[in-house]
Parts: structure tokens; sequence; C-alpha cells
């Protein structure tokens, strides 16, 4: 069975060319979102398995947003991106929770499918 991934993203040319990798990976993109707020509303109504955050959002950051999804009782697994290479470190995304950080340039060769389906 497919993986529910949340897509989080401010630029839709940006949030359809993802979602295209991730359904051709075998994920199941159940919702896309472009701020917090509307990310928010889209994991209470969907209830994803995994999101994947952009870090920089109109409303907000993906770091605050991925702190608001992992204290949900389903605990998405979280991947971050950017088009910044060091808007994430390694200690952040540990110190979150959260699986990685991939840059965007990255995501195409990134595993997004081990990284986003549940164990």
């Amino acid at each position: 069975m497919a993986g529910s991934v949340l897509v989080v993203d401010d630029d839709p040319e940006f949030r359809g060319l993802v979602t295209r990798m991730l359904v051709a990976g075998g994920l199941s993109v159940v919702a896309e979102a472009e701020s917090v707020a509307t990310a928010i509303e889209a994991a209470h109504t969907h209830r994803p398995e995994a999101a994947l955050l952009d870090v920089g959002l109109p409303d907000g950051d993906g770091i605050s947003l991925a702190r608001v999804l992992l204290a949900l009782p389903w605990r998405p697994r979280i991947v971050l991106t950017s088009t910044d290479p060091d808007a994430a470190s390694h200690l952040d995304v540990t110190a979150l929770g959260a699986e990685a950080f991939v840059p965007k340039d990255d995501l195409p060769n990134a595993s997004l499918h081990d990284l986003l389906t549940p164990r």
C-alpha cells in the first residue's frame, strides 16, 4: 500500500512537480498546501502518514510546522526541503525528530519513498 503524503510548498509549480515524482515513486499524495495554515488544516482532514515540507513558507516556516505536525497523535514522518541547502542542519533535523532535510536540487536523487513511508 502506498504511503500517504502531504506536500507543503508555496510554489504551485514545485508542488505539482514533486507530487508527480512522489506518485511515480509509489506514494499517494493526499493533499497539497501552500502555507502553514493550510497545511495544518490538510493534516487534520487527511491524516497523512508523512509530509514533505518546504522550510520557507509565507506565513511561517517548515521547521515550526514540523513541530506542530509531529505533535499530532499519528505522528507523521517529516522530510524538510528548501532551495537553500543550508536551511536546516543535521542537528536541526535530529532535534526536531524529522526523517531528513533534502535540498530541492537533490530531491530527484533522494530515496523519498524510504524517507516518507512508515516502517
